[in-house]
């Protein structure tokens, strides 16, 4: 049986759950789980103070329940267990997490599995900026795990993305894969400017019919058929993320750039008819 975690506040002044995961609540009574610190805003508070709780964590579920868009830092910090979320969610959802899975059933909003580790992310709606980012001033973002988002991204998805899997089934907006240093983004909608600029290592698909126009600083190499795209097609669908097109291996253009941080770093654009 899951432990259900019902969010029952009304406030506009953010809420913090930062830490609130399966493993660090494990072997706690429920009456414990209720005196786990939050903060809304700069107040602490037990977390019975704004949310519900009932159930157990013998399986190692979260599930929570309620208007979450305004309750932050979900997730964060997850290493095992699954949490569920239906609805929306707020800024940080599994930030720094390192295992297990989160699933969202609606929209989130910033920087979703900032800096995560490990892990899977997998969300129904659409998702704000920074997916997978680095925390500004940090030298790298997202080191490994998958992000899923069957909806659309905003702006830097994938910012200084050092190793990981983060696929997009709707548009996204400027910049994805910037300072990328490896790792791979797979975006299969519209894309915004500055596609993968300063990007030193990595890979970025783009399987959308409207590619944007690249920077200079990135060059033509060849058309391949990558066997990788078709072994990616098939893991994405086990994971729940249909890449329409033919089953066949898709045909691609292969650029190389940023030129100015040394061209090693890969831009795969479906080939025209």
């Amino acid at each position: 049986m899951p432990l259900h975690i019902n969010y029952i506040a009304e406030t506009k002044i953010p809420v913090e759950v930062e830490g609130l995961t399966p493993d660090a609540l494990r072997g706690q009574s429920l009456a414990e789980i209720e005196k786990f610190p939050i903060h809304h805003g700069n107040q602490q508070l037990p977390l019975a103070e704004m949310f519900r709780v009932g159930g157990t964590l013998d399986d190692g579920r979260i599930e929570f329940e309620g208007n979450l868009a305004g309750v932050h830092w979900i997730g964060a910090h997850l290493r095992e267990g699954e949490i569920h979320i239906a609805g929306n969610a707020g800024r940080h959802l599994g930030s720094e997490m390192r295992g297990g899975t989160i699933t969202v059933e609606g929209d989130t909003s910033d920087w979703v599995g900032g800096e995560m580790h490990g892990g899977t992310i997998h969300i129904h709606g659409s998702a704000g900026h920074l997916v997978g980012a680095a925390y500004r001033g940090s030298p790298r973002g997202m080191t490994g795990g998958t992000i899923i988002v069957h909806g659309n991204v905003g702006n830097e998805v994938g910012h200084s993305l050092r190793r990981g899997l983060i696929a997009v089934a709707g548009d996204c907006g400027d910049a994805p894969g910037f300072n990328m240093l490896a790792g791979t983004i797979l975006l299969l909608g519209k894309c915004g400017i500055r596609l993968g600029a300063s990007m030193r290592r990595g890979t970025i698909v783009l399987a959308g019919s409207e590619p944007p126009d690249l920077l200079p600083t990135f060059r033509h190499a060849c058309r391949i058929r990558p066997l990788a795209l078709r072994l990616l097609r098939q893991e994405l669908r086990r994971q729940g993320l249909e890449w329409p097109g033919p089953e066949n291996t898709p045909l691609v253009d292969l650029y190389n750039g940023d030129f100015l941080e040394g061209g090693r770093g890969e831009i795969l654009i479906a080939a025209a008819a």
